[in-house]
């Protein structure tokens, strides 16, 4: 066994009680298993960089449990890429990303936020009041970077039901040929009892859930992450009033200097992805040298 195969072992299938290697413990269980007498930290971090084998650093995934997994992703890359059951789409088809991010909380704090000076970071109290929170149903536009909220005071079936209102009863999706919404398996959106209610209401509206545990796929998802970073971290909002209006006024201020996001992952890359988590599990443990 070598210090890369060692690196790449957990140390928990050789009974030591640790989450993961450091390069200390990696060189002392070096010298302990008799593989060498005597060998610096350094020396083993050298080895390890070679390979770019980093044991102290780990990284938490989700294996695709989903049967349908790669027809469900698939289905929401081609619409990316303007494609559905293998056709180009038209002009007047659009496609709509949509989620919700819930509980969004108006914190007032003690004392007021302190700006940046020279030398000094903003300065935000630790301490602060909950006003309430709040809801934000939304949905983009992902071709032409349209954005649609609404805050509610809570998520569900009537809420996503008025957004869908909101973007459905205004140009161009009102005269569209279709609309494909992309959407989770939320409850506010759930399997087919959830197709039926929205083509019942908009037969034009194509639902398109996409599989379990893959938020990833899902563009809004960005565009929540962008809202979270830009606008309210840090949360200093006193009132519910006045983080509805700071997340409405961000949405109106993000649109007017967004463009489409730049989606590269294909569905050959999604091909190439899962055949290689395929291989990694079933293929025999490989040694390092």
């Amino acid at each position: 066994m070598g210090i890369k195969a060692i690196a790449c072992e957990l140390p928990a299938t050789i009974c030591v009680p640790l989450s993961r290697w450091s390069i200390p413990e990696v060189a002392q269980r070096a010298r302990q298993s008799g593989l060498v007498a005597k060998i610096s930290d350094t020396t083993v971090w050298r080895w390890l960089n070679e390979d770019a084998i980093k044991p102290w650093q780990h990284r938490s995934w989700i294996f695709p449990r989903d049967p349908a997994f790669a027809v469900k992703a698939g289905r929401i890359l081609d619409l990316y890429e303007k494609i559905w059951e293998g056709q180009p789409l038209h002009e007047d088809e659009f496609v709509l990303s949509t989620d919700e991010k819930t509980s969004i909380q108006a914190r007032a704090r003690i004392h007021p936020t302190l700006p940046p000076q020279s030398g000094s970071a903003m300065k935000v109290e630790h301490e602060y009041k909950r006003c309430g929170a709040w809801s934000y149903l939304a949905a983009m536009d992902v071709h032409r970077a349209k954005f649609f909220g609404r805050c509610e005071q809570t998520s569900g079936i009537a809420p996503f039901g008025r957004l869908v209102d909101q973007v459905m009863n205004q140009s161009p999706y009102r005269e569209a040929r279709r609309v494909f919404w992309i959407m989770d398996n939320g409850t506010s959106h759930r399997g087919e009892r959830c197709v039926k209610r929205l083509q019942e209401k908009y037969s034009r509206l194509i639902p398109v859930h996409g599989p379990v545990h893959a938020s990833w796929l899902n563009q809004i998802e960005i565009y929540f992450s962008i809202l979270q970073r830009k606008a309210l971290t840090p949360n200093d909002l006193p009132s519910l009033e006045a983080a509805r209006d700071r997340i409405l006024s961000f949405q109106r201020y993000y649109e007017s200097i967004s463009s489409p996001f730049e989606w590269k992952f294909t569905r050959r890359d999604l091909d190439a992805l899962l055949s290689r988590i395929k291989f990694d599990l079933l293929s025999p443990c490989r040694k390092a040298s």
